[in-house]
C-alpha cells in the first residue's frame, strides 16, 4: 500500500510518500481501507517532534495521522463478522497511522458512518465535531447571546459559527481575508470580519461591550482585542491557542471571564463511561440530521506536506483531509 512516512523530525518536507506492507489486524482489531484521513494542528507539532498537550511524538519511523473514515476490508480474530464491508469512522486515539491507503484500529473505535455523510464529512465530525461539542457544554448559546467566533472559517470555526446560530443567537465571524469572510457568512455569520486589516477592532466598535460568548480558539493579539468586546458578565471559552504554537501554556486568559476548557473536565462533563465516544456519537449525529455541516479542505494523500504547509500557514479553509 502506499503511506506517508516520517523518518526524521522536522518541517513538512520530511513528509514522504512511500510505498510500505499492508498492515494486518490483530485480535479485536479490523483493517479500514482508508477514503479520508484527517489532518489536525496537533500532527504538525508532532512531526516536528514537539512535546506538548496530547499525545508524544510517535518512535520513528512513523505513519503519522488519528483520524480515519472508510470501509472495514479485513477482521481480526475475533472482531465482528458484520463490520466487513461496512462504511465506517474512527479516531485512532494515541496510536497514529491514518495517513495511509490501509489502517488498522480496535473494532470497538468504530461509528458506522451515518446517511448522507461522506468519508471525508465524517472524519471532519470524528476529531473536529467532537471537540466542537465539547466546547459548547462550557457555554450554550441562545437567542439573546451576540456571539464572537475567531477563525470562523476554520473546521471547528465553522462549526461553531452554525451550532451558535442554530440556536438563535447573533454570531460574528473572525477571519482572514476576503475569502474567508465570505465562508464565515456562508455558514451563519450575521457579520464576518477580516481581522487582517489594522481596523478590525474598529469595524466592531457597535458591539463593544456587547459580546455575551467568544469561543476562542486563536489565542495571542487577536484574543487580547476580542476580550475587550465582552460584555460584564460575558464568557470567554478558551479551547486553543493556534496564533501561539500549539504548545503555548499562556493564552490571554481574564479573571472572572475565562474558562481554559481542555483537560479532564471536558470528558466529565460528556459524562458516558466512555465520554469521548459519547462526544463522537453527538457530533456525526448533529451532522446526519443537518444541523452541522463540516467545511472540508480535501488534499491527496501524497500532497500531505502541502497540507501541512497550508494549514500552518492559515491557507486552509475548514478541516483538512487527505484522501488517496
Amino acid at each position: 500500500m502506499h503511506a506517508i512516512r516520517l523518518h526524521a523530525f522536522g518541517p513538512a518536507d520530511n513528509l514522504t510518500y512511500e510505498e510500505v506492507e499492508d498492515p494486518r489486524p490483530g485480535p479485536g482489531q479490523v483493517r479500514v481501507a482508508v477514503h479520508a484521513a484527517g489532518v489536525h494542528l496537533l500532527d504538525t507539532a508532532l512531526r516536528e517532534g514537539v512535546r506538548g498537550p496530547g499525545p508524544a511524538p510517535a518512535t520513528l519511523p512513523t505513519v503519522p495521522g488519528r483520524e480515519i473514515a472508510g470501509t472495514v476490508d479485513a477482521l481480526g480474530e475475533g472482531a465482528p463478522a458484520d463490520l466487513l464491508g461496512r462504511r465506517v469512522v474512527a479516531h485512532l486515539g494515541f496510536h497514529p497511522g491514518g495517513y495511509a491507503a490501509l489502517a488498522v484500529t480496535e473494532a470497538d473505535r468504530l461509528h458506522e458512518i451515518p446517511h448522507p455523510l461522506d468519508f471525508a464529512q465524517a472524519v471532519a465530525m470524528i476529531g473536529t465535531g467532537r471537540t466542537t461539542m465539547g466546547i459548547v457544554q462550557f457555554a450554550e448559546p441562545g437567542p439573546a447571546d451576540v456571539v464572537l467566533v475567531p477563525a470562523a472559517a476554520g473546521g471547528i470555526g465553522t462549526l461553531l459559527v452554525q451550532y451558535a446560530k442554530n440556536a438563535g443567537a447573533t454570531v460574528i465571524g473572525l477571519a482572514g481575508g476576503p475569502a474567508k469572510t465570505a465562508r464565515a457568512r456562508a455558514a451563519g455569520a450575521d457579520l464576518a470580519v477580516d481581522y487582517t486589516r489594522p481596523d478590525w477592532p474598529e469595524l466592531l466598535d457597535a458591539h463593544r461591550g456587547k459580546v455575551t460568548l467568544l469561543y476562542d480558539g486563536v489565542g495571542g493579539d487577536t484574543a487580547r482585542t476580542a476580550v475587550t468586546l465582552l460584555a460584564p458578565h460575558g464568557r470567554h471559552i478558551v479551547f486553543g491557542w493556534s496564533s501561539q504554537g500549539v504548545t503555548s501554556d499562556s493564552p490571554y486568559l481574564v479573571e472572572g471571564l475565562s474558562t481554559n476548557v481542555l483537560g479532564p473536565e471536558m470528558m466529565r462533563r460528556a459524562g458516558g463511561t466512555n465520554p469521548l465516544r459519547t462526544l463522537e456519537l453527538r457530533a456525526l449525529t448533529q451532522a446526519a440530521e443537518g444541523r452541522l455541516t463540516p467545511a472540508v479542505h480535501r488534499f491527496p494523500l501524497r500532497e500531505a506536506a502541502a497540507a501541512h504547509r497550508a494549514l500552518e500557514t492559515r491557507r486552509t479553509t475548514g478541516k483538512v483531509v487527505l484522501e488517496p
